[in-house]
């Protein structure tokens, strides 16, 4: 928009021709630095809107760490508050240190022949102590080679040849056993070493190396030997009083797909689907039964789920709040973290003694809740939305502001955000979900993404096995050992 600033001439020739024309001439030139003035604050608008999203990072809001890059790691602001505790082990921690053993597998006993001093023989001289030192170190390892013989006896009396049976587990003229295949699925699914890397491994410390195909093929009977385990850990999920639930995206034949968990502290379930929403979650079996407290991050799929409660994490809210309150500049920002921060030191408090806040406490709480909410909502009133000439849009949703969209949601699910202060079982956060996740995040960090949807899906469901087996303090080793040997680990369902 260009504005005619009059030139010296017409303002003359305006006040020769009386002061009706100067006035007119002078609200021309106002009006034209009203519509400026409101260009320039939409201008601004967009420009803040833009800075805004530029500062999105995975502390201030829902986006993935992974998008931070390499800058923003060290410049972003830790949520975490610091504590009164010192770096390192606290009072009562058990460390761990390399003690010696009473009963060692080997003894070698160093004799001395000679006196150190004079040389004198020291051959018949009885010995008057022992000063022991001990060494922890790993034998060399190899494959050992079993071979199963079945005896061929002919019946005497009517001349049948009869053979004698091999066990089940050997079906083959020539294979792996269990040990290579609790080796292979292990380092492939816990410390995520690609198939290649796994065969060198083997052919670095034991002389030989598997084809990519057997290894493969035991992760896929790994797969349907702790299938008991995982319909076991799926049905006391739907029994659980609380329940962690999150999605996030996963690389399949190089296309979005999406990782479902569902876990409590004690079980953890994953379902790779290509679909993020009710079809991927009813497929994967677990909340279509669930009637407990489920926690998650706002994701709208969830609340489908109508017999089931709800809980919202915090650290979700956290996040937006101190990212209205450091791009926005909004006191009230600050006010509602203080106070979310406040009530759940008072609960952590509380837990010690009882399992619920006294009425007076939730009921002021609730109030000084209630009054933050609704100051936000008056430093950010409802926005119409509206066209280019500035006239009301009759259709569409008008698009409102981060800080005007997270009021709201504070504001109708109030509950739901609370919950942990009315049920001391339900978290602050969906921190268990969050961590479940990780270590699939880090699978894809190493490997960029599955090459078929089949790979995936086994990985969801030996990552889930393994975690369930981590959370109950069983060895992770021990646990796919068991597997193979028709044992899978199963938890005990808790009272």
């Amino acid at each position: 928009m260009n504005i005619q600033i009059p030139s010296h001439e017409e303002i003359q020739a305006a006040f020769k021709k009386g002061e009706a024309n100067v006035v007119a001439l002078f609200d021309k030139v106002s009006q034209q630095i009203v519509e400026l003035a409101e260009q320039l604050a939409k201008q601004a608008e967009i420009i803040k809107a833009l800075q805004a999203k530029a500062a999105k990072n995975s502390r201030n809001s829902g986006k993935p760490p992974s998008s931070d890059g390499y800058g923003k790691a060290n410049k972003t602001e830790s949520l975490r508050k610091t504590g009164v505790r010192s770096n390192g082990g606290q009072p009562g921690h058990t460390g761990s240190t390399l003690n010696a053993v009473e009963t060692p597998d080997h003894t070698e006993t160093h004799d001395q022949a000679n006196c150190k001093n004079c040389q004198a023989s020291l051959a018949d001289v009885a010995v008057s102590g022992l000063e022991e030192r001990q060494v922890f170190d790993i034998p060399a390892i190899s494959i050992e080679v079993t071979a199963h013989r079945a005896t061929l006896k002919i019946c005497p009396d009517c001349g049948t040849e009869n053979k004698g049976d091999f066990p089940e587990t050997v079906s083959q003229p020539v294979q792996y056993g269990h040990g290579v295949k609790t080796w292979a699925t292990y380092f492939n699914n816990q410390h995520f070493i690609p198939v290649e890397r796994t065969a060198q491994i083997f052919k670095d410390l034991l002389g030989h190396a598997p084809s990519e195909a057997t290894l493969l093929k035991a992760n896929q009977e790994l797969v349907e030997l702790i299938e008991p385990a995982r319909l076991a850990v799926k049905a006391q999920l739907q029994q659980a009083d609380v329940l962690h639930v999150d999605e996030t995206g996963l690389r399949v034949k190089g296309k979005l797909h999406w990782l479902h968990s569902a876990s409590t502290d004690k079980l953890t379930d994953y379902t790779v689907h290509s679909q993020r929403g009710k079809e991927a979650m009813t497929e994967a079996g677990i909340l279509e039964d669930f009637t407990g407290r489920m926690v998650h991050d706002h994701w709208k799929v969830y609340f489908t789920y109508e017999q089931s409660d709800h809980a919202l994490c915090n650290s979700h809210h956290l996040r937006e709040l101190n990212f209205i309150e450091k791009q926005y500049q909004q006191p009230w920002a600050a006010d509602m973290a203080a106070l979310l921060l406040e009530i759940k030191d008072e609960v952590e408090k509380t837990a010690l003694e009882t399992d619920h806040l006294s009425p007076p406490q939730s009921e002021l709480f609730e109030h000084r809740y209630d009054v933050i909410v609704n100051q936000g909502l008056k430093d950010n009133p409802y926005s119409a939305a509206e066209n280019k000439d500035g006239q009301a849009k009759k259709r569409g949703r008008p698009k409102q502001t981060p800080a005007y969209n997270l009021l709201v949601r504070l504001k109708d699910f109030k509950l739901e955000t609370l919950a942990f202060m009315y049920d001391f079982r339900v978290p602050f956060d969906n921190n268990q979900a969050e961590r479940d996740i990780r270590m699939v995040k880090v699978k894809q960090k190493v490997s960029g993404g599955f090459r078929t949807f089949q790979g995936a899906q086994r990985f969801g469901s030996i990552r889930g096995y393994i975690s369930t087996a981590r959370k109950n303090s069983v060895s992770i080793f021990d646990a796919i050992k068991s597997a193979f040997s028709g044992s899978p680990f199963i938890p005990q369902p808790q009272a």
